[in-house]
């Protein structure tokens, strides 16, 4: 695993720091593993190869000045397509959207950019980022790295593919069921869905306000590394004017954390939808490795979490998806994806009383949530009930595992996925660490600790590696 595209994105930069690598070497290689896995997954729906190219030479002149732009000066990285990026295509995997060039970068597009970063180009994702596969009409199929007849899952699914195979140490998801932690577990990589208020949503696609649900979505870092989500979340939080419900409270650093200072309940199932063997394993390692670091450990459930999802989905579809038509219809889309049609031709419009009372019991399990974490630090718990599904399968009316992820966007606490196992057929099992909000600190630095116990990212079955690795960088 000493290819220099496998490293994270910390061990990169610090190489740039150094001089001991360029950011057109970085990019370069970047850019040919992207050539050689891509045919493969299909997760980078558009590259931008002389614009990165021309993006790197500039920073290495201003390194040769000791210039610096920021804490990302010279790292290559993707972006989800659902992020608008000025002058390059933003399609969010929409019909309509093709050929669209913004002329604004997204929010955190600009402040990843103003940091240093080198934009290679738009990783995959579902229509409208509404479905659970990283499929769409105008690129087509992602599929996962460790097993390409099965799903990356979605919404952010491009993103967590290429991330596994080492085509980019960095991309951002955008979450409003679990869209960033499933893929991290589909595709065993790391990922987190920040507090409600910490990122800004501004420039994506659709915007925040869409729908009932719109406040469930929040927007967060996708890397091999738990240390690189770190690296990246100061990056990117904050207010910026475009987004009212961004909150400007400070950040903690993890080195706050004493993992040893910490109570942590965990469950391995929620409701009635058991994981299977695999997946319980991962989760009582990943407790175990929690005790090793000195966390108090028991085994419990939060309340109302079981309730959450589906209470969540009659919100979503409460006008008959008439909002969700009115974006397609704005967007132009008239070639609308097949999994899509069908959940609107179900969906029936409910009452305002109806809606009402779903909302005041959403409210209700909120409250009850927030009473349970006065009592714990931390929450361990499955991401899904198995690893990823063969294609389809998670698009499916009776799809369960948003069980596991949407009470997190309920209340707006920060989630955190790492790999803690693998199935008997080799496939990642991420597990996902929950805190109440603002508490992103907590939930890295746990995260962290079930990576250096459990050993985190792997490889997948990609290879052979390219040629022409540059030897200097093993071990670094």
């Amino acid at each position: 695993m000493d290819e220099l595209y496998y490293q994270s994105a910390v061990t990169l930069l610090e190489a740039l720091s150094k001089r001991e690598v360029s950011s057109r070497e970085l990019t370069e290689t970047h850019l040919a593993r992207i050539e050689q896995v891509n045919p493969a997954i299909n997760a980078i729906a558009l590259l931008d190869a002389d614009g990165a190219l021309a993006t790197a030479d500039e920073r290495d002149r201003e390194s040769a000045k000791s210039e610096s732009r920021g804490p990302m000066h010279g790292l290559p990285i993707t972006i989800k397509d659902s992020f608008e990026t000025a002058g390059i295509v933003t399609v969010a995997g929409t019909e309509g959207r093709a050929g669209t060039v913004p002329d604004r970068d997204a929010t955190v597009v600009a402040r990843l950019k103003g940091a240093g970063a080198v934009l290679m180009g738009k990783s995959n994702t579902p229509e409208l980022t509404m479905t659970w596969e990283s499929n769409n009409i105008v690129y087509g199929r992602t599929n996962n790295p460790y097993d390409l007849s099965r799903s990356p899952s979605g919404s952010s699914g491009g993103a967590a593919a290429i991330i596994a195979a080492g085509g980019s140490p960095l991309d951002m998801g955008s979450d409003s069921a679990g869209s960033i932690r499933m893929p991290a577990h589909y595709c065993g990589i790391a990922g987190l869905k920040p507090t409600q208020g910490r990122v800004s949503r501004a420039g994506h696609v659709p915007p925040h306000g869409m729908g009932a649900t719109g406040p469930l979505n929040q927007v967060g870092p996708m890397a091999r590394f738990v240390r690189d989500l770190w690296l990246a979340l100061p990056v990117i939080s904050g207010v910026d004017g475009r987004d009212p419900a961004i909150v400007p409270l400070p950040l903690s650093g993890t080195d706050s954390v004493n993992l040893q200072d910490m109570r942590c309940i965990y469950c391995t199932g929620i409701g009635s939808v058991a994981p299977d063997a695999a997946t319980v394993k991962a989760v009582e390692d990943a407790a175990e490795a929690l005790r090793e670091s000195g966390v108090q450990v028991e085994e419990g459930e939060v309340p109302g979490m079981a309730e959450v999802s589906a209470l969540c989905d009659r919100v979503s579809a409460a006008d008959g998806y008439a909002w969700l038509r009115r974006r397609l219809d704005r967007s132009g889309t008239r070639n609308i994806d097949p999994v899509l049609v069908h959940r609107m031709s179900k969906a029936k419009p409910i009452s305002s009383v109806e809606l009402m009372n779903i909302l005041e019991r959403l409210d209700r399990i909120r409250g009850e949530m927030l009473a349970f974490m006065q009592g714990c630090d931390m929450v361990l718990s499955p991401t899904g009930s198995a690893p990823a599904l063969p294609h389809g399968e998670a698009n499916k009316d009776d799809y369960p595992d948003a069980i596991y992820t949407r009470p997190y966007n309920l209340t707006g606490w920060p989630g955190c996925v790492v790999r803690a196992g693998t199935s008997p057929e080799g496939l990642p099992i991420g597990v996902q660490m929950g805190a109440a909000s603002w508490r992103e600190d907590i939930v890295l630095a746990a995260a962290a600790a079930i990576e250096s116990g459990l050993g985190g990212w792997r490889p997948p079955p990609l290879e052979p590696p390219l040629a022409f690795v540059d030897k200097r960088f093993l071990g670094l």
